[in-house]
């Protein structure tokens, strides 16, 4: 009957975006230019606050 709650899978989703973003913080160190840009693309499919992100992390966009 039950399954996983709405909960459950919205915590699941935040943990993922988290390893995901850590991931993204650990490669744009070494990163060259048009890495940055296709990483600040799956940055923008993974969150809708992405703009705010990207900016964190510096990276350029057109």
């Amino acid at each position: 009957m039950g399954g996983i709650s709405e909960r459950h899978k919205e915590i699941k989703r935040r943990r993922h975006r988290r390893k995901k973003f850590e991931l993204f913080k650990r490669r744009i160190k070494k990163a060259t230019t048009s890495e940055k840009q296709h990483i600040a693309e799956k940055l923008r499919r993974l969150t809708p606050g992405a703009v705010a992100v990207i900016d964190d992390l510096g990276i350029k966009t057109k």
